[in-house]
């Protein structure tokens, strides 16, 4: 049965051409019609229209990140080590790299919503392109096509790519490892597998242990299919370990050497240490749970993942996220490893599967099971192993389709798309009713048509094509569009036309007794230039403080908001969650003595699963200074005069 599916797809495959001498036209193989160029220019082009239409509509998106690229475009060290503030009192409880980029833009071009949410759009239509030209390699421009356009238009895809979390930046290193572990297969090219580690390690630098959930996948498929001798196979993936090493190590050397006094405090971690923070609260705490994440929390709440399990990809925290070509890609992986079976050790077409298939696998394994702190837009690291294996499984059975085991299959995905899709569109029941049974209609349509073999003729074939295509991709699609035409703000934002953060603006300013006052109807996570305020007596009481830091206040999301409503630097008071130990007591002593600190802000909050609170400050503070009420919230002059 192999044989003949192979037989099928090489007699209806295109007559391979010269590769032509322009490096750029060398980037993928296959047959160049006239229709190629154009056609991907298109993607790129929609592509790029989708992420940048309206782009400050986010205002600015997640205050928490918005405050550190603002911090970063002021100062070096802040931008190197990811400072919430350019005072470089804490990082945020991410590693840096993500900010390095937007940083660098924003430091350059002034800061501004848009010149701060651009780079991550720019990284997603890199991505989209990155896979579009990975895919093309193995089986053509049209499946590179289909998985480019698959990428594009996944609803977490529209919205991460238009917002400034660091997972724009993890996705892209990661489509662009996995591009370079498919060079290093065709030829055993250690270089290549080299470059693949060296982006796995920038990974980490963006997202921690999120960054190497790819790598078994990576690994088996060269370790498998490379035409190289099992010992130079293994040499290579050295080669690769050195690649990870040499970039993630570098900077936590960097973060090591550097002393404590003159780098800021390593957020989420109890004694300022970067592997603490990877293995800890920020790593294995977020995959099985403990203290700081929120895991069980989570439970039924979407903004947490919902319960995990086996379903979990395809729940209500999930399934619109990202899961509408899930079953069908799953259908298309099973079907392509079984007819691949007896195909030689370094057959490129299932060493794809492997890549693709072992990443969709694993990611969506870990995001099923993890019993700590998940959130619905971490799927984007999902999407493209999906979309890959779209266009790779599509594109292989369309080509065996007389063979009447690939017809069945082909239809079987097709159908289940369709199917699927419309069980996520009714969801939502208010937002375009009708389009479900559009959906459902067109992949009966093409279900029917492969078994009723109605593409013999070229008029039939058309016609399937384009009705297996929408039916696939018109609710994602759609779903997509409609996630980029509002703003999303907040720390957990979810894809969708609502524009909501999925804990209605969790994680942001407290309003009310003790609290900052004011805080816009948006989302306290959320805002813009037009909203990221307090209160105006309050802001403007703070850029005249004159100090170092204008203020401290507890929790990283209401010391964001004060920074990018003020302009001045804020102490975030103990981290994200006001859990962390920094300052200390005797440390908030020694700056208050030195006349760095302009004035202490009651209440203000951190984010969910907090892992205790830092109230040493606050009740030194409450016993030794006289409180006063500015616009609402309760305020204590430190500095002298």
């Amino acid at each position: 049965m192999t044989s003949t599916l192979r037989a099928r797809q090489a007699a209806s495959a295109q007559t391979q051409p010269p590769v032509r001498s322009r490096r750029w036209v060398r980037l993928a193989f296959g047959a160049q019609p006239r229709w190629v160029r154009p056609s991907a220019a298109a993607l790129l082009t929609a592509t790029g229209f989708l992420y940048l239409w309206n782009l400050a509509n986010s205002g600015y998106g997640n205050s928490f990140y918005a405050a550190a690229v603002q911090a970063g475009s002021k100062d070096w060290v802040a931008l190197l080590f990811g400072s919430l503030d350019a005072g470089n009192a804490i990082t945020v409880d991410k590693p840096p790299a993500a900010l390095w980029i937007p940083g660098l833009f924003v430091r350059i071009f002034g800061f501004s919503s848009f010149t701060m949410l651009l780079p991550q759009a720019v990284m997603g239509v890199a991505a989209v392109g990155v896979l579009y030209l990975a895919v093309k390699r193995v089986s053509g421009p049209a499946a590179g096509l289909i998985a480019g356009g698959v990428l594009a238009a996944t609803p977490v895809a529209a919205l991460m790519f238009r917002f400034n979390n660091p997972d724009a930046m993890l996705t892209l290193c990661l489509v662009l490892a996995a591009y370079c572990t498919v060079r290093a297969v065709e030829k055993a090219s250690w270089r290549w597998l080299a470059a693949a580690g060296a982006l796995i390690g920038l990974a980490f630098l963006t997202k921690m242990l999120q960054g190497v959930l790819i790598v078994p996948a990576l690994a088996l498929a060269y370790l498998w299919a490379a035409p190289a001798t099992l010992g130079k196979r293994l040499a290579h993936l050295g080669a690769a370990l050195a690649g990870i090493v040499a970039v993630a190590g570098s900077y936590l050397l960097v973060f090591q050497l550097t002393p404590a006094s003159v780098r800021p405090y390593m957020a989420g971690s109890e004694n300022n240490s970067f592997l603490e923070l990877t293995f800890g609260y920020n790593g294995l705490g977020r995959i099985f749970g403990g203290t700081g994440n929120g895991g069980g929390m989570g439970g039924g709440n979407t903004g947490f993942g919902g319960s995990p399990g086996l379903l979990r990809m395809f729940g209500a925290a999930f399934g619109t996220e990202v899961s509408w070509l899930l079953p069908a890609a799953l259908l298309m992986l099973a079907a392509g490893l079984w007819f691949t079976r007896r195909a030689a050790r370094t057959d490129r077409v299932r060493a794809s599967l492997v890549i693709w298939g072992g990443w969709t696998l694993i990611t969506a394994a870990v995001f099923s099971f993890m019993g700590g702190t998940i959130h619905p837009y971490y799927a984007v690291a999902l999407a493209p192993g999906i979309a890959a294996l779209a266009g790779i499984g599509a594109v292989q059975l369309w080509r065996g389709r007389a063979f009447w085991p690939a017809r069945l299959t082909l239809a079987a995905a097709v159908l289940a798309a369709g199917l699927w899709g419309a069980v996520l569109l009714g969801r939502d029941a208010s937002w375009v009713p009708g389009l479900k049974f559009v959906v459902i209609a067109l992949a009966a349509l093409a279900a029917a048509g492969l078994l009723l073999r109605l593409d013999r003729r070229r008029a039939g074939a058309m016609v399937l094509v384009a009705a297996a295509l929408l039916a696939g991709g018109l609710g994602s699609t759609a779903y997509a569009v409609a996630t980029a035409a509002v703003g999303h703000t907040g720390s957990i934002p979810v894809s969708g036309p609502s524009g909501r953060d999925s804990m209605g603006g969790f994680g942001g300013m407290a309003n009310g007794r003790g609290g900052l006052a004011d805080a816009p109807a948006g989302g306290p996570a959320g805002g813009g230039p037009q909203d990221a305020s307090a209160s105006a007596e309050l802001t403007a009481l703070l850029k005249a403080a004159g100090t170092k830091w204008s203020a401290i206040v507890s929790g990283a999301p209401s010391a964001a908001r004060l920074e990018l409503a003020t302009g001045t630097n804020v102490i975030a008071l103990g981290g994200w969650n006001g859990g962390d130990p920094y300052p200390t007591l005797k440390q908030f002593k020694e700056m208050v003595a030195d006349g760095q600190i302009g004035y202490f802000i009651a209440g203000g909050m951190g984010g969910p699963g907090g892992r205790g609170g830092n109230s040493e400050v606050a009740q030194y503070v409450a016993e030794n200074f006289e409180a006063m009420t500015v616009g609402g919230s309760t305020v204590y002059k430190l500095a002298r005069g």
